[in-house]
């Protein structure tokens, strides 16, 4: 498959790239060899070939999930500027 000039100019458009002349050949010719590398691709013969699965089932460790409040206040509000009712104090900003 080889795209024609044509063909570079509509993709250009359909993307909305614009281009120079020499651009819209330089982008032909660097479209056209991405393809040549696909069509080499197709052609070769996986036909032999195994489908590699991970044999090994890994497992994550778990940690067992509990609930609880962490009893940190103090330790958050420490270094609090201002602190009420166990609670960050903020100043008012919309009145």
């Amino acid at each position: 498959m080889s795209l024609t000039l044509e063909d570079v100019k509509k993709v250009s458009r359909l993307s909305r790239l614009k281009f120079s002349d020499e651009g819209l050949v330089s982008m032909q010719q660097q479209l056209n060899g991405i393809l040549h590398w696909i069509d080499q691709l197709q052609q070769v013969d996986t036909s032999a070939a195994e489908i590699f699965t991970d044999q090994q089932e890994r497992q994550i460790p778990e940690r067992e999930d509990i609930i609880c409040d962490g009893n940190v206040v103090e330790a958050v509000l420490a270094n609090a500027p201002e602190k009420a009712h166990d609670m960050f104090a903020v100043p008012k900003v919309v009145e």
